[in-house]
C-alpha cells in the first residue's frame, strides 16, 4: 500500500488540470443515456485515455444485478467479463460473456446510473491525514480510516477514486458541496450455503442452499509466491473492523519489520473493513485498502475483495458454510 494523500503541489495541480479537461467529456447526462449495447465485451489493445460512459453505466447496472465487477471505473477488461458471465449463469443464460439481446433485455433498466449526492457532516468525520506504508508506524496510529471525503465517498458508492473526481472537476468535496455519484445496487440479501473460489479465473461466488448463484464477486486469489489453500475448508466467523496481527514467521515480510504488530481497524487496514475466518490457519476471505487492484495484484494467499463486496458476503454467510478452491 502506498502513501496516500502525500501529492506535491505541482503534482496536484498537473492532476487537477489533467482531470478537468477529461471531465469537459464526462458528464452524468453522457452516462445515464449512454447505450450499453455499445460497450465492449473485451478491452481494446491500445486501451482508453478516459473513462467510457457505455462502461460506466454497464458496470452500474452489473453492480445492482448481483454480479460485481469490483471498483466502477468506466474502463473494460477482465472484472467486466466476469460478471457479465456471472449474470449469464444467474439467469441460466450461455455463459460466452456477450452483450447478446437477451443479456441486455435482462440487464437494462431506467433507473439513472448516476445521481446527486450532498457531503455530510458524517462524510468528513474520522478521516487521517494519510496512511503510511510501513507496518511499524501503521500500528502506532489509533485507526486507520480514509484519508479524505473523495476516498470515502468512492468506496460508498463503489467507485474508483479517479471516476468520482472526474465527475466533479474542481470539487473540494467539501461539507454541504453537492456531488455526482454513480447509483450501484443495495446490498444483496439472502443466505449462502456454499462459496466457490475460482483461482485460475480469479472470481468468488456464492450459491443459495437450492444450487442458485446468488452473487458473484471478482477477486485477488493468492500469488506464485504466496499461494492460496486448496480443497473444502469451512467458514469459522465473521470479524468487521478488526485489527491485523502482522506476524513475519508466520504471514510474509513486510519492508524491515521483524516482530510481531497489531494494526489498528479501519478500512485502509491491509485486510480492508471485514475479515471471514476460516478453519484453515491464517487464511480468510477479507477486504483491502486498494479496490482498484482487485484481480490485477497477487494477494499474501488469502482471498481478498473490494470492501463493499467483502462486507456484502460477510452479511450473508454463516460459521459453517463451505468454502471450496477450485482452480
Amino acid at each position: 500500500m502506498f502513501m496516500k494523500n502525500m501529492i506535491s503541489p505541482a503534482a496536484s495541480l498537473m492532476l487537477a488540470l489533467c482531470t478537468t479537461a477529461s471531465a469537459q467529456e464526462l458528464r452524468p447526462e453522457d452516462i445515464n443515456n449512454a447505450p450499453i449495447a455499445s460497450a465492449q465485451s473485451e478491452r481494446p489493445s491500445s486501451g482508453s485515455p478516459r473513462p467510457d460512459p457505455s462502461i460506466i453505466r454497464l458496470q452500474v447496472l452489473l453492480d445492482r444485478a448481483g454480479s460485481s465487477p469490483g471498483v466502477i471505473d468506466g474502463y473494460d477488461g477482465a472484472n467486466v467479463t466476469k460478471a457479465v458471465k456471472a449474470f449469464e449463469a444467474m439467469q441460466g443464460l450461455p455463459v460466452d460473456g456477450t452483450l447478446d439481446q437477451d443479456v441486455l433485455a435482462r440487464l437494462s433498466d431506467d433507473a439513472a446510473s448516476v445521481g446527486s449526492h450532498v457531503v455530510s457532516d458524517e462524510d468528513a468525520r474520522d478521516l487521517v491525514d494519510s496512511i503510511p506504508e510501513d507496518y511499524s508506524m501503521q500500528a502506532k496510529m489509533d485507526h486507520l480510516e480514509y484519508t479524505s471525503v473523495a476516498e470515502k465517498l468512492s468506496e460508498r458508492f463503489h467507485m474508483d477514486i479517479d471516476l468520482l473526481r472526474a465527475l466533479n472537476p474542481g470539487s473540494s468535496f467539501a461539507v454541504g458541496d453537492t456531488v455526482s455519484v454513480v447509483l450501484p445496487g443495495l446490498a444483496k440479501e439472502g443466505s449462502v450455503e456454499r462459496i466457490e473460489v475460482r483461482k485460475r479465473a480469479g472470481q468468488v461466488l456464492a450459491y443459495a442452499g437450492d444450487g442458485s448463484l446468488l452473487t458473484a464477486y471478482p477477486a485477488t486469489i493468492g500469488s506464485d509466491e504466496t499461494p492460496s489453500p486448496s480443497g473444502i475448508h469451512k467458514v469459522k466467523g465473521v470479524a468487521r473492523m478488526p485489527p491485523y496481527v502482522y506476524n513475519p514467521t508466520v504471514n510474509f515480510q513486510q519492508g524491515d519489520n521483524s516482530e510481531r504488530l497489531t494494526l489498528p481497524p479501519g478500512p485502509n487496514n491491509p485486510v480492508g473493513s471485514v475479515w471471514i475466518d476460516l478453519t484453515q490457519p491464517t487464511y480468510g476471505i477479507h477486504g483491502t485498502p486498494e479496490p482498484s487492484l482487485i484481480g490485477k495484484a497477487g494477494s499474501h494467499g488469502c482471498v481478498r475483495l473490494t470492501n463493499w463486496d467483502a462486507e456484502e458476503l460477510a452479511a450473508m454467510v454463516k460459521p459453517g458454510v463451505a468454502v471450496e478452491f477450485v482452480e
